[in-house]
């Protein structure tokens, strides 16, 4: 294992050790992300060429009720020609938003809730050896309707969401049995799980520190 893989302790810490590119360009540009291309150079003269997709980077929300259930919202998904249960979430594509403040929005425009309290869940990245998209999830609590006259007109895709309301440790159930396959509600619904368990001691601020969100990554 390197040097920079683990911290002082010997604890496996993911670390932001960027290569140089010795080259960059746009392969192909789409409507939420592009396809790009970079010549990085590993060390030991050795050069490689990568592809991925430049990605803005997202948010999701695990709403969670006074009741323990957590909120999945059915939605179809092309790319897998599948309507998928899911946790609210949505892209970070207002420049200088900030991700606790992006995650309000998604939760207000899916599901027509505010929350009172918001902590951060979990961060992951959700293919990095594909794209650059980081992820982070919230934890919200002390949900409340939005005012009928204040809720988001739902268009495309979203227009035909469902919602229900799932108790916690069921939703683990359908993660496991292979049910549920999106990766916020995925990952969400595990780590809501787990951080209860531990009577939510692994809760970070919501404006917790994010070295992986784009913008922040070093060129």
């Amino acid at each position: 294992m390197s040097a920079g893989a683990q911290d002082a302790g010997g604890t496996p810490a993911d670390v932001v050790a960027p290569r140089p590119v010795v080259a960059h360009e746009r392969v192909a540009a789409g409507r939420i992300f592009d396809l790009v291309r970079d010549v990085v150079d590993l060390g030991g003269g050795e050069q490689v060429t990568r592809e991925y997709l430049d990605h803005p980077g997202a948010v999701a929300v695990v709403a969670l009720d006074d009741d323990g259930r957590v909120l999945l919202l059915r939605q179809y998904r092309h790319p897998v020609r599948a309507e998928l249960w899911e946790v609210p979430a949505g892209l970070l594509d207002v420049e200088g938003e900030p991700a606790q403040a992006a995650a309000a929005r998604e939760l207000h425009e899916e599901a027509d809730l505010a929350a009172d309290r918001w902590d951060v869940l979990v961060d992951f990245a959700t293919s990095p050896g594909a794209t650059n998209e980081a992820l982070r999830v919230f934890l919200a609590r002390g949900l409340r309707p939005v005012p009928e006259a204040e809720r988001h007109t739902r268009t495309e895709e979203e227009a035909g969401i469902e919602a229900r309301w799932v108790a916690l440790e069921d939703a683990v159930a359908l993660v496991l049995s292979g049910a549920l396959h999106n990766p916020s509600a995925v990952v969400g619904v595990l780590a809501a799980h787990a951080a209860r368990a531990g009577g939510w001691a692994s809760l970070r601020s919501a404006d917790a520190p994010w070295p992986y969100r784009r913008g922040t990554l070093p060129a």
